[in-house]
């Protein structure tokens, strides 16, 4: 075990103050992660280097679209979630500790880490696969060291980070994609056990921090994907930024949500232009070949800047930073 941070003791308890769910855990219990537990009126992370995860993947995968376009990132996970998604596409994993309490994984330490990602090629590191939220005190302790190697780190997340974490996370995480799974706090609650305002408040003060934020919605057949709701989530994040790219992606039928159908591409290419009518320069589709909302396009002139096809890019249009053809400074970290 290792010692969390971002705790204080309350009424011979602990009060965890790394999510949104801030749990009150009695001695002997675990948070909601299921991998966080109070021992001795201490908090102690139960899976600190214990990864269950390692993989070297395009960061297109993750998805990154605007964050090192072309880069390779090294993966890693831990089991345990705090959220508990009946959707989930990595449940093996995530729900683990829920399931029997199991903890298991190999051990590392941040070194190895941090050591092998800059020695396979990779330019960052990915904290993703499960909510990297419930390793932070392992994300953090990497992400430092990455950084003194000239690494770069990424947070795939569900956002529900506290201002705490967040505040812990500014100058070590450099970028996030975020999962902003709805914009109903009824779905946040029947489907993954939380709530709205919480991931709301975490988008804006990751882009407060100066984290490079992308923002990605799964639609689900006759859950989340009305025009009224899509319109909504366009909208909130336009009032964020209207540089952020948003991803919106197609849903397969997984875990306790098998009986769904697949989202009709014909709902993702409506939410896309919903996204561009609200304001949003950077739309894109997410599990389907979609060729046109694959590609990064300057919102001035239409120059192609990037063309994608899966998870391979091909930079086309794209000069430092800039639009080759116009010169407009893109929202794009090369």
């Amino acid at each position: 075990m290792k010692e969390a941070i971002l705790w204080k003791q309350k009424d011979g308890k602990v009060l965890c103050l790394l999510c949104a769910h801030r749990c009150v855990i009695e001695e002997g219990e675990r948070g909601l992660c299921g991998v966080r537990t109070n021992s001795g009126g201490k908090l102690y992370s139960l899976v600190y280097g214990k990864l269950i995860s390692r993989a070297i993947d395009p960061i297109e995968k993750k998805p990154l679209y605007h964050f090192m376009p072309g880069t390779m990132i090294y993966s890693i996970a831990t089991v345990g979630c705090n959220f508990f998604c009946d959707f989930c596409q990595n449940w093996e994993i995530s729900q683990a500790p829920h399931d029997g309490g199991r903890i298991f994984g190999e051990d590392f330490t941040p070194e190895e880490i941090a050591s092998d990602a800059r020695a396979r090629g990779c330019q960052s590191i990915a904290y993703t696969y499960t909510e990297p939220t419930i390793f932070f005190e392992f994300a953090i302790d990497t992400g430092r060291l990455a950084h003194e190697m000239g690494l770069k780190n990424v947070f795939v997340t569900n956002g529900y980070e506290t201002a705490e974490a967040i505040e812990r996370m500014a100058g070590v995480i450099d970028a996030a994609n975020v999962d902003l799974k709805a914009f109903s706090d009824r779905f946040y609650r029947e489907r993954c056990g939380a709530r709205l305002r919480p991931v709301l408040e975490a988008i804006k003060r990751m882009h407060e921090a100066g984290i490079f934020l992308e923002v990605t919605t799964l639609l689900i057949p006759g859950e989340n994907d009305s025009v009224d709701e899509v319109s909504k989530i366009a909208e909130f994040i336009v009032s964020v930024s209207p540089e952020i790219p948003w991803h919106v992606s197609r849903f397969h039928p997984h875990y306790k949500q098998r009986a769904k159908p697949w989202t009709p591409a014909e709902t993702i290419f409506k939410a896309l232009e919903i996204g561009k009518t609200k304001g949003l320069k950077y739309v894109y589709a997410g599990n389907l070949p979609a060729g046109e909302f694959e590609n990064t396009w300057c919102p001035n002139c239409g120059n192609l800047v990037i063309e994608r096809f899966g998870f391979a890019s091909r930079k086309v249009g794209l000069k430092d930073s800039t639009c080759s053809r116009c010169g407009t400074k893109l929202n794009i970290v090369i």
